[in-house]
């Protein structure tokens, strides 16, 4: 599997050391990067063995790569996802944040149709997703909700001496607040009732020191109740370490023969 990382940060940076250095994903190598710090790029491409791209396009055309895995931020997302499926290339999607458009998410589906080409989303921080596929599936799933607890130096705006509620409502209005803090909210949503429908509320504590998610659904099926706590990752109290290893995740399982869940 040869493939196209957009995103030099510390997703980015944690795929290079565990693909291209640790061997992680044996048929696998990170041949192409595209970073918009260039500078950084160029010290990643060497240091991990790949080649810097000086654009997004180029590495979207470039006949070496056949998947491209986005961890960079919703904005690319938007802007680069149809392109790279229409060139009949597969998307790991990380900001999967960019999916709370409902007719943006319908668009993709219609041109992974056309062209054959597949997106992934990895799970992210949190778990519990197989449960409400199976409720939805029937249309069992009465209601889902998400409660985030971060600490404030994780929230732009958050009080450093109190915990304080920094959003209550839908998935939809909670990423469009904080496009970089709750993508968990929309995979969530979208295994469940969707961004519409999936209750979120985001505190802000600074007694805490990692990032917690509790989950909760109701359905015929019964109830779910999953308390997630994650270790964020180095140098960026905004990104849990457990999203960096579901996108390894999903790259390790894209091609078993045998699928769990």
């Amino acid at each position: 599997m040869r493939i196209g990382l957009i995103g030099g940060g510390n997703i980015g940076k944690f795929l290079l050391q565990s693909i291209n250095m640790d061997g992680l994903l044996p048929d696998g190598k990170i041949v192409g990067l595209y970073s918009r710090n260039q500078q950084n790029a160029e010290q990643l491409a060497r240091e991990f063995d790949t080649e810097n791209y000086v654009d997004i396009q180029s590495l979207i055309e470039s006949a070496a790569i056949d998947l491209v895995i986005e961890a960079a931020n919703i904005q690319v997302v938007k802007d680069y996802a149809a392109v790279i499926l229409k060139s009949g290339k597969d998307l790991v999607v990380s900001s999967v944040g960019a999916l709370a458009d409902g007719h943006f998410y319908q668009q993709l589906e219609r041109i992974c149709q056309e062209a054959r080409s597949k997106i992934y989303l990895p799970a992210g921080a949190i778990g519990g997703l197989d449960i409400l596929k199976a409720a939805k599936s029937c249309d069992e799933l009465e209601s889902v909700s998400i409660v985030t607890r971060k600490p404030p130096m994780a929230l732009p705006g958050a009080p450093a001496d109190r915990e304080q509620v920094m959003f209550e409502g839908t998935a939809k209005e909670a990423i469009e607040l904080f496009p970089k803090n709750i993508n968990v909210s929309i995979i969530l949503s979208l295994a469940g009732l969707g961004p519409n429908k999936t209750s979120v509320k985001i505190i802000s504590d600074p007694a805490v020191r990692k990032n917690s998610h509790l989950i909760e659904a109701v359905g015929t099926f019964g109830a779910l109740s999953l308390q997630v706590e994650n270790d964020p990752m180095p140098n960026n109290p905004k990104t849990s370490y457990l999203a960096a290893l579901s996108v390894l995740s999903v790259l390790k399982n894209k091609d078993a023969v045998v699928k769990v869940g």
